[in-house]
């Protein structure tokens, strides 16, 4: 069964037809969606609890509003399937994209896969200002983690539930993004990019990250790569298969 970490905060005005297609979306395996509502102050609980879900759910309702990544470890605890993927509750990504991003991992090829907005192969336009911002993150991501990627930024990632139950992640907003690709790089993992469909939002339709959120991100890049030591990083359940044979680990 593959795990669908759904972060929802303020999005009640598309999100009853958001749900309608994700609950619906045919994967080639079993499906469970968990809801963290993030505690959105529109009717974003009541559209989530009025839902008629055919899919299985796992809701969990914020005190208070933490952020994406504090949702996003809520999820990670809930969840219960073999692989943990994220997909945000809008529609600046496809779910159609998901069935494809899973088969690495289905066919034993990967234990993470990134959707990557610029591993493409058709034309698409991106919105300047986040286009370049991201790249530049992601270019810094790379020359400290050793991973080279072309959007560390991305929402789609998807991971062997063994991995990520196993990464100790701390940041509450975007620092997501960084600190689990830092971390990841830290393992002995087969990553995969491939290309995804996106539509991006501008901040009158809700996109809710901003340039603070970018400067945190240099910041998170660098204390994730070069200030965390690994046994801040993972539990010790980690599996030893994971575990690089050389240098010192711990």
């Amino acid at each position: 069964m593959v795990s669908l970490i759904i972060p929802v905060y303020n999005e009640a005005e598309h999100l009853e037809q958001f749900l309608s297609i994700i609950d619906k979306l045919e994967l080639p395996m079993p499906k469970e969606l968990v809801i963290v509502n993030d505690c959105s102050t529109d009717c974003s609980t009541e559209v989530i609890k009025n839902f008629h879900f055919a899919s299985k759910l796992v809701f969990a309702d914020q005190p208070r509003n933490q952020g994406k990544g504090a949702a996003i470890r809520v999820g990670i605890e809930r969840a219960t399937g073999d692989f943990i993927a994220i997909q945000d509750a809008d529609f600046e990504y496809d779910p159609e994209d998901v069935p494809k991003l899973l088969v690495p991992l289905l066919e034993g090829r990967a234990d993470v896969v990134y959707g990557s907005r610029y591993k493409k192969t058709n034309y698409q336009v991106h919105r300047t200002f986040h286009y370049l911002a991201n790249r530049t993150l992601t270019m810094f991501s790379n020359i400290l983690s050793g991973l080279y990627l072309s959007d560390m930024e991305t929402c789609y990632k998807f991971f062997r539930a063994d991995v990520i139950k196993n990464i100790k992640l701390e940041s509450n907003r975007f620092g997501f993004e960084p600190e689990v690709t830092a971390k990841i790089a830290r393992l002995k993992l087969r990553v995969m990019e491939l290309p995804i469909s996106y539509f991006p939002r501008s901040y009158i339709e809700g996109k809710k990250i901003t340039w603070k959120d970018g400067v945190a991100a240099l910041i998170h890049i660098i204390r994730f790569n070069v200030v965390s030591r690994n046994a801040d990083c993972f539990y010790e359940t980690l599996p030893e298969r994971y575990i690089p044979k050389h240098g010192n680990w711990l």
